[in-house]
């Protein structure tokens, strides 16, 4: 049995990743998931979060907006909304909009903008959870 899957990471964009991987990790709908080579047939809807691709001794982080997760015992195919590189995330963007999102709900003027800024603070929540991990396993925290 191969040790390596094929994986593909496709967003509006185009393809963000594509090659053999050891191992990946996706936030799924049910929490995090691990899949390696040989995992049983999956699919699964994404939430916005960090994906973990392990592969050729180094990893890649990607931040997902959402998406959907195909998993086959020798491929794993990710749809995403919007797929972004860890590194090209910008921490000081996401802090601000995590804050201006926690003061929108603390003022709770209306349903509309609770609704708008808990979409946000989630969004800027799950871009700086991506932005910790890629941090920490580069070594670079």
């Amino acid at each position: 049995m191969s040790k390596s899957v094929a994986v593909s990471i496709v967003s509006m964009k185009g393809l963000m990743f594509e090659g053999q991987a050891e191992f990946l990790v996706a936030h799924g709908a049910q929490g995090d998931v691990g899949i390696t080579a040989g995992h049983a047939a999956l699919l699964t809807q994404l939430l916005p979060g960090p994906v973990r691709v392990q592969h050729d001794g180094q990893e890649d982080v990607f931040y997902v907006s959402g998406g959907m997760m195909e998993v086959q015992p020798h491929r794993i195919t990710i749809l995403a909304d919007n797929a972004v590189r860890a590194a090209d995330l910008d921490a000081a963007a996401a802090e601000q909009a995590h804050r201006h999102a926690e003061q929108v709900l603390t003022e709770q003027r209306d349903d509309m903008n609770m609704s708008k800024a808990l979409e946000h603070l989630a969004r800027a929540t799950a871009e700086l959870r991506t932005l910790n991990q890629y941090k920490n396993r580069a070594g670079r925290g």
